[in-house]
C-alpha cells in the first residue's frame, strides 16, 4: 500500500520559492523553501527535488525534509564539498524569490507505533531524525521512549543545538559518539533494554547503514523492527 501511495505521490508536484539558506557546519548547508497550506509529510519521509531555474543535466534528487510538518518552511540539508556536482552548484546559486519543483512526499521511514525506538544517525543522516524529535514536540507527546545516537567521526553534529533542547524538552534521550566500537556498545544496551520490542532506524551512508543493520541482525533485531534510509551521494 505504501508503494502505491509514493507511486501516486511522485506525480504531485508543485513549485516552492527560495527563502534562504545557510552554512550550519564545514561542508553543510541548509535551504529553506516556503510551504504553502497544502503540503504535508510523514515526518521523516523526503521529497524529490527538480532545479527549475538552471538547465543542468541530473536536475532532480531526493533529499529529506528535514522540518517537521508543523514547521512553516520546507528545510533540506545537505553536504557541499569544495568541487560539488551541477545540482548542489545551482542550490548555492539560489536568490531569494526563485523557485525549485518539489514532487512527493515519499518513504516509509516514519515512526507508526510507540514501541521502544532507537534513532541511529551517521553523519548527514541526522535530517529524518531532527524532522521526527521537533515533530514529538510539537504534538507534546513526552510519552515515547526514544534514544538518539548520533555517530560522527568530524565531530561537527549537525543540529546539535536544536536536538540538546529537543531532549530537555521531550522524553527523548540524545548521545553524541563519533567511533564505531561506540555506536555497537550503545546497541547492545538497547537491545538488552528493549528484548524483542525495539524498533530501529538507521540513517547516514550506505556502509553505515548497512554494517550497522547487519550488527543489529547479528544481534537477532528481527528484520521487521529495523529502517534503513540510505543516503545516496557522500
Amino acid at each position: 500500500m505504501a508503494f502505491i501511495q509514493d507511486i501516486f505521490s511522485i506525480f504531485n508536484k508543485r513549485n516552492i520559492p527560495f527563502i534562504e539558506s545557510f552554512q550550519e557546519s564545514e561542508g553543510v548547508y541548509t535551504f529553506r523553501f516556503e510551504k504553502s497550506d497544502d503540503v504535508t509529510w510523514k515526518a521523516g519521509q523526503h521529497g524529490l527535488f527538480t532545479i527549475t531555474h538552471q538547465k543542468i543535466k541530473g536536475h532532480t534528487r531526493p533529499f529529506t525534509i528535514a522540518s517537521a510538518p508543523e514547521e512553516d518552511v520546507i528545510q533540506i540539508t545537505m553536504k557541499i564539498s569544495d568541487d560539488p556536482s551541477e545540482f548542489k552548484k545551482a542550490m548555492l546559486s539560489l536568490k531569494k524569490g526563485d523557485t525549485i519543483k518539489m514532487a512527493g512526499p515519499v518513504g516509509s521511514f516514519y515512526l507508526k507505533e510507540d514501541s521502544p525506538t532507537m534513532l541511529i544517525a551517521g553523519g548527514i543522516g541526522i535530517t529524518p531524525f531532527r524532522s521526527i524529535i521537533q515533530q514529538i514536540e510539537v504534538e507534546g507527546n513526552n510519552n515515547k521512549q526514544i534514544q538518539l545516537i548520533y555517530l560522527d567521526s568530524s565531530k561537527s553534529f549537525v543540529f546539535q543545538d536544536e536536538l540538546d533542547q529537543f531532549a530537555k524538552e521531550t522524553s527523548v534521550k540524545v548521545t553524541y559518539i563519533h567511533e564505531r566500537d561506540h555506536l555497537n556498545k550503545e546497541l547492545d544496551k538497547c537491545i538488552c533494554s528493549y528484548s524483542n520490542d525495539g524498533h530501529f532506524f538507521v540513517a547516514g551512508p550506505k556502509s553505515m547503514v548497512e554494517t550497522t543493520t547487519t550488527y543489529l541482525q547479528k544481534q537477532k533485531v528481527p528484520k521487521r523492527h529495523i529502517k534503513k534510509d540510505v543516503m545516496f551521494g557522500y
